[in-house]
């Protein structure tokens, strides 16, 4: 499978990890580049220095492209953003706001710049701007979530741009991308997924919920502060959620979820970790190395793709 997103960031499968906060290390991010992806450490809420070392990790067990993933709402976002100039990475991704105010400093250090899209307007922004591609994400996703979903927005996005755009939320096997693509995607990103990694450092209590999860798994909180998020339905979610339309006051409310994703991917704390999952958890059955998710995908894609002509006469 061949996409202009491969010939662009000389990467074998048009397949970006999601950039996990606290969970996308510099290990798992070269992993996923080594298997033929694209690995993208994730910035989080973590000081340029861990960024760097993470980056420093991926080039001393990879040579092969990989991205970082800056959350703009991040105290250390400024900081984070020079040292990734500074380093030169191939990609930078960004998530949760508007990355205006970087962009020419990146596209001066050479960079990719790739950013999470939830809506129309920003990709148009984003555009004019000259971002390299964008990643339309649906809400469907885990972490951070828009009001739209995959199957909405990412056509919509496709009209909007012509732009490469990179599909995420939802997507976990080589059903989601081959759907991605007739959707007009030249790509896809997966974070859910790739939590099953063998090379995923999440505390072991995360990897079990995400690999015996079901259906109806996930749920979305803070919508009352305006940055909803999308976790696994844990004491810790319900208790957040009776808080958020209890009249817990706003900065209680900010205040209760400070460090609760670090208490899951390091502690597998149920009672005080938020763990962040995409709906596609039901969907993630067993671990297995970041190169053999990124290959099975696409194989699983092909023959779907290739078979897309029985619906036409």
């Amino acid at each position: 499978m061949q996409s202009v997103l491969c010939e662009m960031l000389g990467i074998r499968y048009p397949v970006f990890q999601g950039g996990m906060a606290w969970v996308a290390d510099g290990k798992l991010a070269a992993a996923v580049s080594e298997g033929g992806g694209l690995g993208i450490i994730g910035a989080g809420n973590a000081p340029a220095s861990y960024v760097r070392e993470q980056i420093r990790v991926v080039r001393s067990q990879t040579d092969k492209p990989f991205g970082v993933n800056i959350m703009l709402l991040s105290p250390f976002a400024d900081e984070v953003a020079q040292t990734v100039a500074e380093e030169k990475v191939a990609v930078v991704t960004t998530g949760a706001g508007n990355p205006s105010r970087y962009m020419d400093l990146w596209k001066s250090a050479g960079i990719k710049v790739i950013p999470v899209v939830p809506s129309v307007a920003m990709a148009k922004l984003m555009t004019r701007l000259g971002a390299s591609a964008v990643i339309a994400e649906g809400g469907e996703s885990g972490g951070h979530v828009g009001e739209l979903t995959t199957m909405v927005l990412v056509p919509l996005i496709c009209d909007a741009t012509d732009l490469p755009v990179i599909a995420a939320g939802g997507i976990a096997d080589g059903r989601g991308v081959a759907a991605a693509m007739m959707l007009g995607a030249c790509g896809v990103q997966m974070g859910t997924r790739f939590l099953s990694a063998a090379e995923c450092g999440i505390h072991p209590v995360y990897k079990e919920k995400i690999l015996k999860a079901g259906d109806l798994c996930t749920m979305v909180t803070g919508k009352r502060l305006g940055h909803p998020v999308r976790s696994l339905r844990t004491a810790f979610a319900r208790d957040y959620s009776r808080a958020e339309y209890g009249g817990m006051p706003d900065d209680e409310l900010e205040a209760l979820g400070v460090g609760a994703l670090r208490k899951a991917v390091q502690e597998g704390d149920l009672q005080k970790g938020c763990f962040l999952s995409g709906q596609v958890a039901a969907m993630v059955h067993q671990e297995q190395p970041a190169a053999e998710i990124v290959r099975s995908v696409i194989e699983e894609a092909e023959p779907l793709l290739l078979g897309a002509s029985k619906w036409v006469r």
